[in-house]
């Protein structure tokens, strides 16, 4: 079919055309005009809300944060913010509306599940796409109803909002409370512990006690050495003192008295060798003389015995104090070690109370933040617009309806012709008529009706002269 005789075929079949479209239009306007008046209310919401991007880490509005929009939008239109609406409107203690609820359901299901469901399905949900506004628009029939429900909806919103934060936060904060009285049990076991320890070993201050006792132990060392060396040379002087040659000790040649003995010796024995050349032995003097030297002889030796014996008793006595400070030593390292050993388990119970503490505190500080949090009736979403009564209808729109039953009804009306012209066809050009016989056309003779007043445009179709092929 080319385009001529789809005009020819329009043309011919006009009037079903006009019908068709006339019948469309004249329907959708007084449908239209027969419709109820519906009015749509619309509440804006500002949701303020911030979050911290788990990639990146930064803080960025709700909206850029995948899922929040869709997971606000899915909690508006809830079923629980449905039913807190109906319960704050008190819709359901409407005897008219609990007749409809009976005479719709028979009964069945509850009057507050049927009215939050039937306010769902007239609401709808409009999440800006470059802000963090949100629209709740509602529609109905009655101006003041609407706009209270799209206000309800929005006022419970915000309180869902607020109970879906604080709730958790009340339930870490009851858990928080039981975990700080286990917490507190367990510092304050700890602490006795210690404490107890403490008591059984006399211990006050073991870091100040241990630095005293390795002082001493130190000290002890340093005197250790000190005598170790002294009684090595108190021996040595002792063997030298105890020796042929005694005389040559330092220590006994360093006594005072025996130096007079040996001068008075030596002098007593230079006047006995004068005596002994000019006297006979049996001389008084001879025998004076004589008896002087022997008594000072005597008596060097008992005080070279009685230095030497003072020699070995300093010896002596420097190796009992070296003795007395190695077994003071010995001591020091074992108290010193059990001071040590000491430390150690205070460490580890000081440590035990230290955990203990750190655990109480952090609970301490999470119950706080938590209870704080849980009293906390402070919503991230503020309401932009309050829903106002409208004062023009949403609906029905005569004229968009309008438009679209001239669309429809145009498009019906060509479905039609077209239809009506496959049922009864009718040859309308030469190019019907040659596809009819399958045979050539000689000529065309062109008629014209009688004139007329208004002609269509499809007259410009239409052959005015002869024309042989």
């Amino acid at each position: 079919m080319s385009f001529s005789q789809f005009l020819l075929i329009l043309r011919a079949r006009r009037w079903i055309l006009l019908l068709t479209l006339l019948v469309t239009v004249s329907v959708t306007v007084v449908v239209s005009l027969l419709l109820p008046k519906t009015y749509k209310a619309t509440s804006s919401l500002l949701l303020n809300y911030k979050g911290v991007d788990p990639v990146t880490g930064l803080t960025m509005p709700g909206q850029l944060l995948p899922g929040y929009m869709a997971t606000q939008i899915d909690i508006i239109s809830s079923k629980n913010v449905a039913l807190h609406v109906v319960d704050s409107l008190r819709l359901a203690d409407s005897p008219a509306v609990v007749a409809q609820f009976n005479e719709a359901t028979e009964g069945k299901g509850t009057v507050r599940d049927w009215l939050a469901d039937l306010l769902l399905a007239k609401l709808d949900i409009v999440p800006s796409r470059e802000s963090s506004v949100v629209d709740i628009s509602f529609k109905g029939a009655d101006p003041q109803f609407v706009a209270a429900v799209a206000n309800a909806f929005a006022d419970e919103y915000q309180k869902i909002n607020i109970q879906l934060k604080v709730d958790p936060m009340k339930k870490a904060s009851a858990y928080f409370s039981d975990q700080i009285k286990l917490l507190r049990d367990n510092v304050e076991v700890a602490q006795s512990r210690l404490s107890k320890y403490q008591q059984e070993h006399g211990i006050v201050s073991i870091d100040n006690r241990l630095d005293v006792e390795s002082n001493r132990l130190n000290d002890l060392s340093a005197q250790l050495v000190g005598a170790q060396g002294q009684a090595m040379e108190a021996t040595s002087r002792q063997r030298m003192a105890q020796g042929s040659n005694a005389t040559e000790s330092p220590d006994v040649a360093a006594n005072p008295l025996i130096q007079s003995l040996k001068v008075n010796l030596g002098s007593a024995e230079s006047k006995f060798a004068e005596v002994s050349q000019r006297l006979s032995v049996n001389h008084p003097q001879y025998q004076s003389a004589k008896a002087e030297v022997d008594k000072l002889r005597a008596d060097l030796q008992a005080q070279l015995r009685i230095a030497s014996n003072s020699v070995g008793n300093n010896a002596q006595i420097m190796q009992q104090r070296e003795g007395a400070i190695r077994a003071a030593l010995a001591e020091q390292k074992t108290k010193v070690l059990e001071l040590n050993r000491t430390r150690d388990e205070m460490g580890v119970l000081a440590k035990d109370v230290e955990s203990a503490q750190r655990a109480f505190d952090v609970a301490s500080q999470r119950f706080s933040q938590t209870k704080i949090e849980g009293q906390s009736d402070q919503s991230d979403i503020s309401v932009l617009n309050p829903a106002v009564p409208p004062i023009k209808p949403a609906g029905p729109k005569i004229l968009v309806n309008t438009v679209l039953a001239v669309f429809l009804g145009g498009m019906l009306g060509l479905a039609f012709s077209v239809l009506a012209e496959m049922l009864n066809r009718r040859v309308r050009s030469e190019g019907d008529l040659q596809d009819v016989l399958q045979a050539p056309v000689l000529g065309v003779i062109n008629w014209n009706p009688p004139a007329k007043k208004r002609r269509s445009f499809l007259n410009a179709f239409t052959f005015r002269r002869l024309r042989a092929n």
